[in-house]
């Protein structure tokens, strides 16, 4: 196994400087971010697509850096109702997939997106119960009309240029757990897999070890990000919680640096079962802990999974 960051926490350095700060902590890869929700500071695929010098000074930055792309990042929402909104995203994530190709990289991750409730809407609506009638009927919509045909005929054109799209399971979005990742890859076919983020799962209730056995095979990069649950706040509101994430003492679940959420024993039993699932390979690190400063909360995920990752290949049972 590797170990890598997402380098939007690094947003406000040059590509160089950041990915110099990124190798001091020893890690392996970057998931660098091409534009939508993450920023373009480090990547800005149409123009490197359009100019052979502009790409070539990116890929000599990255490689004499010593680290290697894992993925590149444009997670946005090419559903939106907003038509816009859906181009510019749609067009950002193309331009992505391309510009991996390019690279040799073979991962995008994003987001599946949301619609509206209709031809007619102007924001996302994301249905999270099957009643009154009416929710059952736009989650139909949804799925019929514009998820499925959008992401058939975006896995096809990914696949034609040797890229995997690996989808974020995130609540707002048509995809945040298991059952509709794996609904929107028996439609959209097995070139779209799962970014596999445990901690948009931890404030669902749903227990990511047994999460990864159920996807297996179509978990195709994987962040480490932890989530802390207050317990006290959950029992009194759930976790259905729109407190703004500046507010962490009043909010049921917060964001936090891998370690500071769940334990030491969980990591390891989430690493262990990457390998059972046959996944070898990246855990990109993402911060978004608001108690800490970005490299306080990047250095002590890097201690952690450290300590916890098998990067050596399994040897024989030999004492059975």
């Amino acid at each position: 196994m590797k170990l890598g960051v997402l380098t939007a926490l690094y947003g406000q350095l040059e590509l160089d400087k950041a990915l110099a700060q990124i190798k001091k902590l020893g890690l392996d890869m970057v998931e660098i971010p091409s534009g939508n929700y993450p920023g373009n500071t480090h990547c800005k695929p149409a123009e490197l697509l359009q100019s052979k010098t502009a790409l070539r000074e990116f890929q000599d930055t990255v490689k004499s850096s010593g680290l290697e792309i894992s993925a590149l990042a444009c997670h946005g929402n090419p559903l939106h109702p907003d038509t816009e909104t859906a181009q510019s995203h749609s067009r950002v994530q193309r331009d992505t997939i391309r510009l991996a190709e390019k690279l040799g990289v073979h991962r995008i991750t994003t987001f599946s997106g949301c619609p509206g409730d209709s031809h007619h809407s102007r924001y996302p609506n994301w249905v999270v119960c099957p009643w009154p009638d009416d929710y059952s009927k736009i989650l139909k919509w949804q799925w019929e009309e514009v998820i499925i045909p959008y992401w058939k005929d975006e896995a096809s054109f990914a696949k034609d240029h040797g890229v995997r799209i690996c989808i974020e399971m995130h609540p707002g979005f048509a995809v945040y757990n298991p059952y509709s990742m794996l609904r929107l890859r028996k439609h959209a076919g097995d070139n779209i897999g799962a970014n596999f983020d445990p901690s948009h799962l931890f404030w669902q209730g749903i227990d990511p070890v047994k999460a990864l056995r159920r996807l297996s095979d179509c978990v195709f990069h994987v962040h480490a990000k932890d989530t802390g649950i207050n317990e006290a706040n959950r029992a009194n509101d759930g976790v259905l919680d729109t407190k703004p994430y500046s507010d962490e003492i009043n909010r049921s679940w917060i964001f936090r640096t891998v370690g500071y959420g769940n334990s030491l024993s969980f990591w390891k039993d989430f690493v262990s079962t990457l390998r059972m699932i046959g996944y070898d390979d990246v855990l990109s690190i993402e911060h978004e802990d608001s108690l800490m400063s970005t490299e306080e909360g990047f250095r002590k995920a890097v201690d952690l999974l450290n300590a916890v990752l098998l990067r050596e290949k399994p040897g024989a049972t030999w004492w059975a």
